[in-house]
């Protein structure tokens, strides 16, 4: 029997109804990738210079000057898994389109992160899907993640990796327009973990990626 905690993170970072079955208990690393995904919703451009906007620079000798303008990861539309892969997509790939977990999908307006999970029958893991307007470059940097590995998927730049509070999942994240997609396996809290997690998660992302937007 699974705790209630482990799959309360849904409620706390705007999920859908919590889902039931021990199948769809989550591990305490797992959820804590969702959580710290939840809490970089609408933050990571505050006190950022908007798209179009003048006046960030410096000046040199009294004169101002202008800066590149910076990407605004929060106005972009990007594409929406939890609604737009398919159900023969996500069978394809040996999930169950019925077992969908949603981590995060805003009913309306746009959003740097669009998140949500599925779960294979006789597997004890989930696989997610991250859809966001950030970009490799921004994940490469961050002290949160260990093990990254320069990979391709398909014919697009990407990088593995796991997250310090979940050594046991694994991330692939590839390069898209719109900014990145990853795809992450994490294991539930009991059964056997006789496979790399990285080569399950790679296998997910070779199978959705061409369904993906480029």
């Amino acid at each position: 029997m699974y705790s209630g905690s482990e799959i309360s993170w849904r409620s706390r970072i705007g999920g859908g109804s919590q889902c039931a079955g021990g199948r769809r208990a989550l591990s305490e690393g797992y959820r804590r990738r969702h959580v710290r995904n939840g809490r970089i919703l609408g933050a990571t451009m505050v006190g950022a210079c908007l798209v179009g906007i003048v006046g960030c620079g410096s000046s040199v000798d009294g004169t101002p000057t202008a800066t590149v303008p910076t990407r605004d990861a929060e106005s972009i539309q990007v594409y929406n898994p939890c609604t737009e892969l398919s159900a023969d997509v996500l069978r394809a790939t040996g999930v169950d389109p019925a077992s969908k977990t949603t981590v995060t999908d805003p009913p309306s307006g746009p959003s740097s992160w669009r998140v949500c999970a599925w779960f294979p029958d006789g597997n004890p893991y989930g696989m997610t899907v991250f859809s966001t307007s950030h970009t490799l470059d921004e994940t490469r940097s961050k002290d949160t993640i260990v093990d990254i590995r320069e990979t391709k998927v398909g014919q697009r730049t990407a990088i593995s990796f796991r997250e310090k509070s979940d050594p046991d999942g694994c991330f692939i994240a590839f390069e898209a327009e719109q900014g990145m997609f990853e795809i992450s396996t994490s294991w539930l809290s009991s059964g056997k973990r006789d496979v790399d997690s990285c080569v399950i998660s790679s296998k997910h992302a070779t199978d959705i990626e061409p369904h993906l937007p480029k």
